[in-house]
């Protein structure tokens, strides 16, 4: 026999009966039935029972053992007794009498427990991170991350994709977000950089003729940590194919993910259609560039029946340049206490609350009823009305300002009022490309012209579309939303040098400097560049979503806190005055 297992504790049924067996695995839970123990035995795979009386010859050895502790036993498998089967696992027909045990490994009096569902704080678990690993549900989680990489993998080959690895130490690039440094001890005061993405190594497989590449690639960003994003370091499904226009991407991917939420989305419906929908209308209807479509609420621009009208609020608003009225309708929200619950929403979100009007029936007909009625008149309230498609028993909710002072906080009330109402589905992955992106935004302040998105996408209309106003410069880039969350990210790339040098001069980014920091691509693409593109999807989020977790963290094996802190490892650490002096580095305290 093995020296630790005949058997799994998922493998054991009816058919074992009377079969001698060993078990390896941890001591789950222990119960003393009147001089009878039983253990809960958990490995990997599932869960045993096996007892012991005092008939056994180990069953003083038996009374010492705990939670968590680690052992073997040899044992003989009988059947249980009909009103005794637990039908919810696999073993739950037999049990196991114990006949020997031998400790491989014994536990201290434990920080948290692995049975049963009791919440610790953050900092407990990640300390304990092993322990907390042992858990029903993140061991579940886990299992599910790597079915998903084993079936991105097999989905990708399957369309022709080859999967080729990039460098981890590179060279500093502008992605977004800070890098990540690592000093050269073999060039004094240079540094490489860990890499916030793939983007320009996989061009330069699509510059060296290799057509379709992918890979899950690690990336580092020095960011700071939300429930939907890892402060230090997350996988993406990383691709980029040649001779290609944005929608042969769309095509290729599209697939890809459907197939991946319906495999492991647990029989939630999954979108087949998928919406295109510009950045522009993403804000003005959603709020938001990841928009949850679940919810059906679309916000409108209302601007022009608030013009000259009675409430001197939203009037003189509208007498500065570049400011607007928008309305949130709020279907079957039409009572005085739910638009009092939204306005105080609004108000913990920092505003002085939202105007608001909701329809009644007063036996004699409609009536419009709140402070925005009374104060713009029935003309133009029934107008409103009308514009939003609303009746008796609905309301509006209105925010004023230049949009993209109030678009996000709008965002988050048509989600509020989307799940207050509960007309928002819970039981549907609903997804939507997000295009049209701007390349450029003016800075109120300055007034100069920079990057708003990604500075490496062709721009719609090429080099014609950068002689005219930059503000109005789109490009060849896009997101994929679902449920309220970006998925992935790409673009078609800006290949030919001449428009991405013009297109980083209107930016104020000179020749030479572009040419400084990203020297190796420039001159990749002097010599015969494919047309080109590509996106990455966050495998994290991905698996987030599947798992039905609001944390990323319960979908990481070994991720950081808050604070980008291993409690576990104590990282990031001091390093030895030996290491300082090899990298010809030293530390100037902060005051």
């Amino acid at each position: 026999m093995h020296a630790y297992r005949s058997h799994t504790c998922a493998d054991l049924t009816e058919k074992n009966v009377g079969d001698n067996i060993r078990l390896s695995g941890w001591v789950h839970r222990v119960r003393d039935h009147g001089g009878v123990l039983f253990i809960d035995l958990r490995d990997h795979y599932g869960m045993t029972q096996v007892l012991c009386d005092p008939d056994s010859p180990v069953f003083n050895e038996v009374e010492k053992v705990r939670s968590e502790w680690c052992i073997r036993i040899d044992g003989t498998v009988k059947a249980r007794e009909a009103a005794l089967v637990n039908t919810k696992i696999s073993t739950g027909k037999i049990e196991v009498f114990i006949k020997d045990l031998e400790v491989l490994g014994s536990a201290e009096e434990l920080p948290l427990m692995v049975f049963g569902d009791q919440e610790y704080p953050e900092e407990t678990r990640l300390k304990y991170r092993y322990l907390d690993l042992r858990r029903e549900k993140l061991q579940k989680n886990m299992k599910l991350r790597s079915d998903v990489i084993a079936s991105i993998r097999k989905r990708m080959w399957d369309r022709g994709f080859r999967e080729f690895q990039t460098p981890i130490i590179t060279s500093s690039s502008p992605e977004g977000a800070r890098d990540f440094l690592v000093p050269s001890r073999l060039h004094p005061g240079k540094f490489y950089a860990l890499p916030q993405a793939p983007q320009q190594f996989k061009q330069l497989i699509m510059v060296s003729g290799y057509d379709k590449y992918f890979q899950i690639a690690p990336c580092f960003r020095d960011e700071d940590p939300r429930a939907d994003r890892s402060p230090t370091d997350f996988y993406q499904l990383d691709l980029e194919m040649s001779f290609v226009e944005q929608q042969d991407i769309f095509d290729t991917i599209q697939p890809v993910i459907t197939g991946i939420f319906e495999e492991f989305g647990g029989g939630q419906k999954v979108d087949e259609s998928w919406q295109q929908i510009s950045y522009r209308d993403a804000a003005l209807w959603y709020g938001s560039d990841k928009p949850d479509l679940r919810n059906p609420i679309k916000m409108q621009t209302v601007s022009s029946h608030f013009k000259g009208s009675g409430f001197a609020i939203f009037a003189k608003l509208l007498e500065q340049v570049g400011t607007e009225i928008r309305a949130i309708p709020a279907p079957t929200g039409g009572s005085r206490k739910f638009c009092d619950r939204m306005n105080a929403f609004a108000q913990k979100e920092g505003l002085p609350g939202m105007g608001y009007i909701f329809w009644r029936d007063q036996g004699e007909g409609m009536e419009a009823a709140g402070p925005l009625a009374k104060n713009i008149g029935p003309e133009r309230t029934e107008a409103i009305r009308e514009q939003l498609g609303l009746g008796v028993g609905d309301a509006a909710f209105f925010l004023g300002g230049k949009p993209k002072v109030f678009e996000a906080v709008a965002g988050r009330a048509r989600n509020a009022i989307g799940e207050e109402l509960g007309i928002t589905e819970h039981d549907r992955f609903a997804f939507a490309w997000i295009v049209d992106f701007p390349i450029y935004e003016k800075d109120d302040e300055t007034g100069n012209i920079d990057f708003e998105h990604n500075p490496f996408s062709m721009p719609q209309g090429g080099m014609e579309a950068l002689k005219g106003d930059p503000l109005k410069v789109l490009g060849y880039q896009y997101d994929l939303a679902c449920n309220g969350y970006e998925l992935l990210s790409g673009a078609i790339r800006n290949h030919r040098p001449e428009i991405m040098f013009k297109a980083f001069e209107i930016a104020g980014y000179g020749r030479d400097e572009v040419e400084k920091r990203f020297g190796g691509m420039v001159n990749a693409f002097q010599y015969g560049a494919p047309p080109h593109g590509g996106c990455a999807a966050g495998i994290d989020r991905i698996v987030m979503l599947l798992a039905n977790e609001a944390n990323i963290r319960e979908v990481i094996m070994f991720p950081m806190n808050q604070r980008a802190e291993d409690l576990m490892m104590a990282a990031p650490s001091e390093p030895i005055n030996e290491q300082m002096r090899e990298l010809s580095l030293r530390v100037i305290q902060g005051e």
